[in-house]
């Protein structure tokens, strides 16, 4: 009996050794992953809303237990983000969201740890991070408050670059307010005197303030800087008067010098009481600086039929002395105006026709999105070139040999308008709210954006410049940066030069060249203020008709 029991538990361990299996290593498992449903191949997102779901799918169930932990969501500062995780499909798919919603045009990273384990304690073989960029809040940053008003906190609150921020010795503009406060700028600095006048007929500032401010940069400008038959530079020391050089140029800018006649010519037609000797002052000082330009020194003393942009007298070799010869079509249309109606220094309609138009190769004639484009380059070039000009010269019912300017100023709009609309290159925030291509600060840099140059960057200037031009696109523009994208674009001095919503970059800077024409062109727009000064002056008359210029405002 005994060794019958010994072979029946003999026979159940060997049973029992021989049908034990062995125990199964835990398996590594994967995970596939998409943001708001879909994946677009990378591990960067952007442009997305401020409460974004990202939807885990694993190759095994996960454990309950760590998931709190796997998953954490920091901002750009490393501070965590709290979020909310929920199993479904069987333990295989995790959505994780925020708690909260996030920023606006903020980055974060979302990170799957390599702690998250699968039911049978496999590891994940891909932990990964995902960076996240939110895009555009909807909600209004400001009070909705009528189209009127807006335009007018537009100008007063743009106004106060060209006053609050203005050079304390000289008056003139400074270049920009992120950069060497001492450089002050030419041409933007006749924007801003065009923009005291808008200021001063608004009642921002008196009338009295406006002429001693003018009265004051006219002082500097006669006094203290340094001209080049009778031209300044670019730009200038705005203590001491010295030129400050731009780029290779040390000497004369006649297109600068022109942006600035532009609007000293306005102001002294502006400031017309007789009885007042302080603005008396000012229209002496405004004919001192216009009759001494020569204007026809820069066709290279009269040897060429074209105008030249820059005149370095420090150089020697003829090619370098001038730089640029001034051909259209750009931003430059004031400067063959100004030339012809000097009163000392005049050019002929030959210059005109064979440097400026380039004997009408300056037509274009093509469309674009169906829109007929009288002159310039493909698709318009930047919207600068509708605007610097134009803030005195009134387009209305303008004509010569080459094209009507309404028509060009309007299908130029237009036509970037419909790019930034069609938005060929996919950028984030393009659309009939937000566009506007030309020059203006990039991240890094700088560059004059236009459909044939755009690297994503949207100038408000662009699209609040061509108000009179696109007046429903426009305002719809300006209502969206303003009442949208306020937080991030409105600032001290009005709208900032620049943004890219692809990137979340917003610029740090103003820049008067962009700036005066807002104030400028909006009103313009309301008014027709400038356009009507400017084009009142009896030389400007006598000389846009030597051209061959006809309007019912040169008569």
């Amino acid at each position: 009996m005994k060794r019958k029991y010994y072979i029946l538990v003999a026979s159940f361990i060997l049973w029992m050794a021989c049908g034990k299996k062995n125990p199964v290593p835990p398996q590594s498992f994967a995970l596939t992953f998409l943001v708001n449903g879909s994946n677009n191949g990378t591990l960067n997102y952007a442009g997305l809303n401020l409460d974004p779901v990202i939807r885990f799918s694993f190759s095994s169930p996960v454990q309950s237990a760590n998931i709190g932990s796997a998953f954490t969501l920091i901002d750009k500062s490393n501070t965590p983000v709290s979020v909310s995780t929920q199993l479904m499909s069987n333990d295989s798919v995790v959505i994780v969201k925020p708690s909260s919603v996030l920023k606006g045009f903020s980055s974060y990273t979302l990170s799957v740890s390599s702690g998250l384990l699968s039911s049978t304690k496999g590891t994940l073989t891909n932990p990964i991070t995902i960076h996240l960029q939110t895009g555009i809040d909807s909600s209004d940053k400001f009070p909705q408050i009528t189209d009127s008003a807006l335009l007018t906190l537009v100008q007063q609150q743009t106004f106060k670059y060209f006053w609050d921020f203005a050079h304390p010795v000289s008056g003139l503009a400074r270049e920009r307010d992120n950069g060497d406060n001492e450089v002050v700028t030419t041409g933007g600095s006749g924007f801003g005197i065009m923009a005291i006048i808008v200021a001063a007929n608004r009642g921002f500032i008196t009338r009295t303030d406006a002429v001693s401010r003018i009265n004051t940069i006219l002082n500097f400008l006669i006094t203290k800087c340094q001209r080049w038959h009778g031209a300044f530079s670019h730009w200038i020391n705005g203590s001491t008067g010295a030129t400050v050089a731009f780029g290779t140029n040390n000497g004369a800018d006649i297109v600068e010098t022109s942006y600035l006649l532009q609007g000293l010519l306005t102001a002294r037609q502006y400031f017309n009481n007789l009885s007042d000797v302080n603005e008396t002052a000012l229209r002496d000082s405004v004919n001192s600086i216009w009759n001494a330009v020569e204007w026809k020194w820069f066709t290279q003393n009269g040897s060429t039929s074209s105008m030249y942009w820059q005149y370095n007298p420090s150089y020697t070799a003829n090619t370098d002395i001038w730089s640029i010869p001034v051909n259209g079509w750009n931003e430059a249309l004031i400067t063959y105006v100004l030339a012809a109606s000097s009163p000392n220094y005049s050019i002929s309609k030959g210059v005109y026709d064979t440097g400026w138009a380039r004997n009408g190769a300056m037509v274009n004639g093509s469309s674009y999105y169906g829109i007929g484009l009288p002159l310039g380059e493909s698709y318009g070039g930047p919207l600068f070139f509708a605007h610097y000009s134009f803030l005195g010269i009134n387009p209305n019912n303008l004509s010569d040999a080459y094209a009507n300017y309404w028509t060009q100023n309007v299908s130029h709009a237009k036509i970037n308008y419909a790019y930034c609309v069609a938005n060929p290159n996919h950028y984030y925030g393009y659309s009939n709210l937000c566009w506007g291509l030309t020059a203006s600060d990039i991240p890094n840099g700088y560059t004059a954006s236009s459909p044939t140059n755009d690297v994503g960057v949207i100038a408000p200037t662009g699209a609040i410049s061509s108000l009179p031009y696109t007046p429903t696109e426009s305002m719809n523009a300006l209502r969206f940066f303003y009442y949208k994208l306020g937080d991030n674009l409105w600032g001290n001095y009005g709208f900032i030069d620049a943004f890219d919503l692809n990137t979340g970059w917003f610029a740090p800077s103003h820049l008067a060249i962009d700036e005066g024409p807002i104030i400028c062109m909006i009103e313009n727009y309301r008014t027709g203020l400038l356009w009507n000064l400017f084009m009142s002056c009896p030389e400007i008359k006598t000389g846009m008709k030597d051209l061959g210029f006809t309007s019912p405002n040169l008569n």
